[in-house]
């Protein structure tokens, strides 16, 4: 049932990018009311098939959070992006941010319902994840990644157009800050409730491990961002290390997959 609510979305969401791409290309304000419709209907449709999941999850006897596997991430991660886009208040300021979140949602979760490689079962916890940290390790670093990435929107608007979105590079510079900000502080907390689960589970707070090594390196890259930002408010570069960033992150979350360590999805 979660799964058929669940490959529904990237439909919704491929729909409303359509719509947005309309009403940015005629004007017109009945394609913009459908668009809402269809990525807030998809974002309701996300969010239910989540809960169904974890409901699933306690009905099947496992009674985990569904943030275990590489296809509940992905889920996660698409609506991750959507929380922050609704709830920093963007969907009333500017409609081309929009187009591109929601696309960046689609690419997800739709990867997430269709890759032949990915397996969405329902599966019992290895014995290293049976932890109560499982829920706010890992919300904490989706909610910093799904900030990530909405500035980086942004980001790409400063260096490939000549004004910002939403009116002019400083109303872009400064929202771009603010994700930061909020992703920054969301990920700091995820690294450290990740240390402690560490501790709990391998008996050491911090081993080195590439995911480890490169959530610290993402880590100091929007360090970097945030004292460039105060210390010199040079837009174009703050732009170009808030992409750098979430490159960074997105090895962080798929890249170290190839590579040997405790925290890899495949």
């Amino acid at each position: 049932m979660n799964v058929t609510i669940l490959n529904c979305v990237p439909f919704l969401y491929l729909a409303a990018f359509a719509f947005s791409v309309i009403r940015s290309v005629t004007g017109a304000g009945i394609p913009g009311r459908i668009r809402d419709t269809l990525w807030i209907g998809g974002f309701v449709a996300h969010s239910a098939g989540m809960v169904l999941r974890w409901a699933e999850s306690y009905a099947l006897g496992f009674g985990h959070a569904p943030l275990s596997n590489f296809y509940e991430s992905l889920v996660f991660f698409s609506w991750a992006v959507i929380f922050l886009y609704l709830v920093l208040g963007f969907s009333r300021k500017n409609e081309e941010l929009g187009t591109f979140t929601i696309l960046i949602a689609f690419v997800l979760i739709a990867y997430a319902s269709f890759s032949p490689y990915i397996d969405s079962r329902i599966q019992p916890l290895i014995p290293a994840l049976k932890s109560n940290w499982l829920i706010s390790h890992v919300v904490t670093c989706f909610l910093g990644y799904g900030a990530f990435v909405v500035a980086s929107v942004l980001a790409a608007f400063i260096l490939f157009r000549d004004r910002g979105a939403g009116g002019g590079k400083n109303a872009s510079d400064e929202r771009i800050y603010q994700c930061i900000v909020i992703g920054f502080l969301f990920f700091t907390i995820g690294i450290t409730t990740g240390s402690v689960w560490a501790h709990y589970a391998w008996g050491r707070y911090w081993g080195w491990d590439p995911k480890e090594t490169w959530a610290l390196i993402t880590w100091l890259i929007y360090a970097a961002i945030l004292h460039v930002r105060l210390i010199r408010k040079n837009e174009r570069r703050v732009a170009v290390m808030t992409l750098i960033g979430l490159a960074s992150s997105l090895f962080t979350f798929l890249g170290v997959n190839y590579l040997s360590g405790l925290h890899s999805y495949f």
